[in-house]
């Protein structure tokens, strides 16, 4: 048994746990079809979401991954019809990635059954719990995106 008698022992183990248990909330996402989005599809979807088409080079300096990395994650969301390649909006030379209206009906498809989950798991906590918990969680990943020089972008 890991050590947990410490607050930062048991955050530690808890976070570790965390990850384990997220991908299970959506037992879909886990199994194999069509609709199926894997986990770096689903963030990369998110991401372009979020903030817009995206280059290889946007990609790889927003998630601190390297170029042949995030060049098999993209083609094989083109080939999953999920985003397309089109030319820079702004005129620059490198293509950017869009995400398609499938990419958009799937990734709400996934976003909508991890909501789903979450429900599942806290059907009897307080809606205040559920706030603080979530404030709490904002809280420490804006805290590792400044640390990591990489900010998510939010509403």
């Amino acid at each position: 048994m890991p050590r947990v008698d410490k607050p930062l022992d048991l955050l530690e183990f808890e976070t570790m746990l965390l990850g384990r248990h997220m991908h299970m909330l959506n037992p879909r996402a886990r199994g194999a079809g069509e609709e199926r989005l894997d986990r770096s599809a689903y963030v990369l979807l998110s991401r372009i979401q979020a903030q817009g088409p995206m280059s290889i080079g946007e990609f790889s300096e927003a998630f601190g991954l390297d170029a042949s990395t995030l060049n098999r994650q993209t083609a094989a969301m083109v080939r999953a019809g999920v985003v397309e390649r089109m030319p820079d909006p702004e005129g620059g030379m490198a293509r950017k990635f869009a995400i398609t209206a499938e990419g958009e009906r799937r990734l709400d498809i996934h976003r909508t059954e991890n909501l789903e989950g979450l429900e599942k798991v806290m059907v009897d906590w307080a809606a205040e719990d559920v706030a603080e918990f979530a404030a709490y969680l904002s809280r420490f990943n804006r805290d590792i995106e400044r640390l990591d020089g990489r900010p998510w972008p939010r509403g």
